[in-house]
Order: C-alpha cells, then sequence, then structure tokens
C-alpha cells in the first residue's frame, strides 16, 4: 500500500472513531489483528459490541467506499467478529460499514450502515 492511501486509511478511521465517540459509542480497540484479518475499530454502544469495517475514499468518482465490501470481506469481517467474540465473552455483537469520504484536512463526509454485515 501506498504512503498515500495508508495516510488516507489512517485519517479515515481516525474520523471514523472520532464519529462514534460523538454518537455515544465506546471505542474498545482499534486495529485489532484475528486469523481471518483485521478489525478496524471495536466499538461498544449499551450492551452491543460493534465491528466496524471503515472504508475511505478521496472522490466517488468511480465507486463507491461502501462497495468495497465484496462477499470475501463480509466473510472475513464475520469470521474476524466470531473469533473477538469467542475470546472476549462477547454475546451480543454487530458489524457495521463506515464509509468516509473526502481527503485529510478537508471536511468529510461520513456514512454508516448499521448490521452491514
Amino acid at each position: 500500500m501506498s504512503k498515500h492511501n495508508q495516510r488516507v486509511g489512517t485519517w479515515g478511521e481516525e474520523v471514523a472513531a472520532q464519529w462514534l465517540l460523538k454518537h455515544e459509542h465506546e471505542i474498545i480497540a482499534r486495529n485489532v489483528r484475528t486469523p481471518y484479518g483485521e478489525i478496524d475499530i471495536v466499538a461498544r454502544q449499551g450492551d452491543v459490541t460493534i465491528f466496524v469495517e471503515v472504508k475511505t475514499l478521496t472522490s466517488k468518482q468511480n465507486f463507491l467506499p461502501e462497495h468495497q465490501i465484496t462477499a470475501r470481506k463480509r466473510e472475513h469481517m464475520l469470521n474476524a467478529a466470531q473469533h473477538f467474540a469467542a475470546e472476549h465473552q462477547i454475546d451480543h455483537l454487530q458489524i457495521d460499514v463506515i464509509a468516509v469520504e473526502g481527503k485529510p484536512g478537508g471536511t468529510p463526509v461520513i456514512t454508516h450502515f448499521e448490521n452491514a454485515v
């Protein structure tokens, strides 16, 4: 991954985390590695643990960030969330996607897709 893409991705994850905090979520962990892939953000709201995949794009000219969630990616997200939940004795979980459109230094457009998987 190029340094530009890493910078944009890191910015998008930070934007998403701040958005979750403003919407009464507690951030439990970030960039969690599992045998099934990385979980960008693990958050909690009430008694539900939410596993968040963040997709960041600087332009939606060709496609939308949420369209990057393929069937294979959904399977990895589900397996990663279930692995983490089993390790941490979590009973209530959901998997969300947060799409961040914009560039570092600009004003992002955020779309939250609940129960995306």
